[in-house]
């Protein structure tokens, strides 16, 4: 690693223009196959919603592309009053024929009798795109908003609904991102208090984000790679990029201020702090593709696009980065530390100042400090056994968006469970599975928790038969997931009874559904495998079997205290408000994602935590020396690396998503709760408690374990060929005068 960091630094130019070709070239190859092709379906093999699309798919295409809904309200007199009627119709009939639309079913012919309210105030016209999602721009939907809401005025309110439509709602692009790196760069100019060190992991990090997702706009040709992939590779990229480009940084500088040349100082950094990065980053890889264990497309291609991401990130860290290093050899330093320098000549090894105070604090109260850490992550971790698994209907969306106002007009005309009516497909084969569809709707229309039963005329030369029903309560809510599997369960079998007719439960809320119960009923696999995985990693790091399990108690800490926070915002309602959220279920897959994310960060400040009391332990043996340096020498740098996480997840809640603000406050929540509450309070404490069995391992294991150096002791690097004159003209003025 030493020498791969000299050779980058030596050969800036070279690292940092093959960069700029990646970066370049990747972006030219994505736009030459036509950009991204994501795929966003929440579709599961051989369960019952899929087979309802499957089935729909064959018989009726023209109905099987993206939907979204017109709504429109009379405020004063009825939408059949025919001054309305006209306007409408005019305005439906210009919908249609934009490009990309494909059907338009309004609410004054035959087929849309039902969708006209009781009172006559409310009605809305259902359309179907003509082309798949991923073909469906965010200037088509713009468009067709522009010309639905062209018809509005003081008696006449038109809103629009579906997800299609949330792209008019969305907030300027990429301003989370934006806000996420200025944050960043403000936390990482008090850090070092230097502008061009602040610039370093801020570049680094947009090198490796940009290529990593216009890799993934490239894997999304060959694999099913969901449009959520973006912002999760954005976000966990942004984090991790800026945070390991931190630690080598800093290791850099404290290199050049124990009197190191730049070089030398590059060369250690890679060789030390490098090592580190790339067995932190392999574990976020290594548990993001432990989503595969559940086997779904949605979540396979969500894992391998974020891990595209972090590898990017690593190998910019150990290349790109010393590459920069090179071109700012000593003014990564700012004047006044130079000049200090200079004047002083090297620092001492040990840390100073507070993270020496705070570490000696923690070595007095061990017992005390665990207590404290102990109980208030039990405590935030307590509304997480009331967690419910769903997804978001565009109920929760902000009130001021024409979805949220399309949602709640069809909620008040025609009730909640408007937004999300289930279809029943039926496969009528015989006139005896023909009466047996006539008793099935009987037997549903009759149904607890069912508003409207409405059967659609048959299609000829098809033997499906479509029945929608609508729910009483929200899609989202739990009496409605009761219903779906009541209708599956009891219902449907009961009203057919010995006929052939078959009838699947369909439609959008159904299939969100299915995937909810899937991964509920893997998610405690899952969870076995990453905290094996992690106790394995860390017990081959350190050689020890007290601080992998340690850690791996940690980590289920941090992710339960994160989803109890997550509950408590964003299920229960306790702050929503102030995030422009309403209370619902916890979307489905972020626990897989966040245990994923949470997991890889965890061992991030695990491993620089640990690996610099694991340096110490081998040269003295005292446990007491090396927690209380090792905590006294990373605390710092830690805390600085969670705040930036902090703020960069946190700016996703301007993502303008509820998903996106949950991803956003449940990771800045897990990174604060595990950086300053158990990283550096718990874990040191207990580490205190433990002594010298913290690195306790049985000998015949550790005699049948490879070695595994996380992090090595600075021991200088030969350098490959004599440095140039170039590549040392600056070093001189960095060593003080007195060596």
């Amino acid at each position: 690693m030493g020498a791969l960091g000299r050779w980058c630094f030596r050969h800036r130019w070279i690292v940092i223009i093959l960069w700029i070709v990646a970066l370049a070239g990747f972006t030219a190859a994505t736009n030459a196959a036509g950009g991204a092709k994501y795929s966003n379906s929440l579709t599961l093999p051989g369960n019952d919603s899929t087979k309802a699309l499957e089935l729909m798919e064959d018989a009726f295409p023209e109905q099987a592309g993206e939907s979204a809904s017109i709504v429109w309200e009379a405020k004063s007199g009825s939408v059949r009053d025919p001054a309305v009627q006209q306007k409408i119709t005019r305005m439906l009939d210009e919908v249609e024929g934009l490009p990309k639309i494909g059907r338009v079913t309004g609410p004054y012919g035959p087929e849309g009798a039902a969708q006209i309210s009781e009172d006559g105030r409310i009605a809305y016209a259902q359309l179907t795109f003509g082309v798949p999602f991923e073909d469906i721009e965010p200037a088509d939907v713009k468009k067709l908003v522009k010309v639905a809401k062209g018809v509005s005025g003081d008696q006449l309110e038109v809103e629009l609904g579906g997800g299609v439509i949330s792209y008019a709602d969305e907030p300027p692009a990429n301003l989370s991102e934006i806000v996420g790196v200025i944050a960043a760069a403000v936390v990482l100019y008090f850090a070092f208090g230097s502008f061009l060190a602040m610039l370093v992991p801020i570049v680094t990090a947009l090198f490796s984000v940009g290529v990593g997702l216009s890799a993934v706009a490239l894997a999304s040709h060959v694999m099913s790679v969901p449009e959520f992939s973006t912002m999760l590779g954005t976000l966990i990229g942004l984090g991790v990029g800026i945070d390991y480009a931190l630690f080598i940084v800093t290791r850099y500088r404290s290199n050049i201020n124990r009197g190191m040349t730049p070089e030398d100082a590059a060369t250690g950094a890679v060789n030390t702090s490098g090592r580190a990065v790339l067995f932190a980053g392999g574990t976020v890889c290594i548990s993001l593709l432990g989503m595969f264990v559940i086997n779904l497309d949605f979540l396979n291609g969500m894992a391998a696009a974020a891990s595209l991401v972090v590898l990017t990130t690593m190998l910019a860290a150990v290349t790109l980065l010393p590459g920069l290093l090179g071109l700012m050899k000593g003014r990564v330093l700012s004047r006044r530390q130079r000049r200090k320098l200079a004047e002083r000549g090297p620092q001492g090894e040990l840390a100073t100042g507070l993270a020496a105070r705070w570490s000696v604090f923690v070595e007095q109260r061990p017992r005390a400090l665990s207590a404290v850490a102990a109980v208030v992550m039990v405590a935030l971790a307590i509304p997480t056994f009331s967690l419910r698994l769903g997804f978001s209907d565009q109920g929760n969306n902000p009130t001021t968006t024409t979805t949220r106002k399309a949602y709640d007009l069809l909620a008040e005309g025609f009730g909640e469970g408007s937004n999300g009516p289930l279809q029943l497909v039926a496969v009528v084969k015989t006139p005896q599975d023909s009466a047996a569809l006539d008793a099935v709707v009987a037997k549903v229309r009759s149904t607890e928790g069912v508003t409207e039963v409405v059967a659609a005329p048959a299609a000829p030369d098809t033997e499906l038969r479509i029945v929608q029903v609508v729910p009483e309560t929200s899609p989202q809510s739990e009496e409605t997931s009761e219903l779906i599997s009541r209708l599956r369960d009891n219902v449907i079998p009961d009203a057919s009874g010995d006929s052939s007719l078959e009838v699947y439960v369909g439609g959008t809320t159904a299939v969100s559904d299915d995937f909810s119960d899937a991964l509920a009923e893997k998610l405690p696999l899952f969870i076995g495998v990453v905290v094996v995985l992690g106790f394995l990693l860390l017990m081959l790091a350190f050689r020890s079997f007290v601080i992998p399990a340690t850690a791996a108690l940690m980590n289920v800490l941090a992710v339960a205290a994160s989803f109890g926070v997550l509950v408590l915002i964003f299920q229960w309602g306790f702050g929503s408000d102030l995030l422009g959220v309403g209370e619902g279920p916890i979307e489905a897959f972020l626990p897989v994602i966040m245990l994923s994310m949470l997991f890889g960060l965890s061992m991030d400040y695990q491993v620089f935590l640990v690996s610099r009391m694991h340096e110490e332990w081998v040269k003295g043996k005292d446990n007491a020396t090396s927690v209380r340096n090792g905590l006294a020498e990373t605390s710092r740098v830690i805390n600085a690396a969670a705040v930036i996480m902090i703020a960069v997840f946190g700016s996703f809640v301007l993502s303008g998503q509820r998903a996106g603000a949950m991803f956003g406050v449940g990771l800045a929540g897990a990174v604060a709760l595990d950086a300053f509450i158990l990283r550096t309070m718990l874990v040191p404490a207990l580490m205190h408690l433990f002594g010298k069995n913290n690195w306790w391992l049985p000998g015949w294991l550790d005699k049948r374990m490879p070695h595994l150096s996380v992090e090595l002791p600075d021991k200088p690097v030969p350098a490959s060929r004599p440095a140039t004159d170039d590549d040392t003209k600056d070093d001189d003025r960095l060593i003080p005068s007195g060596r």
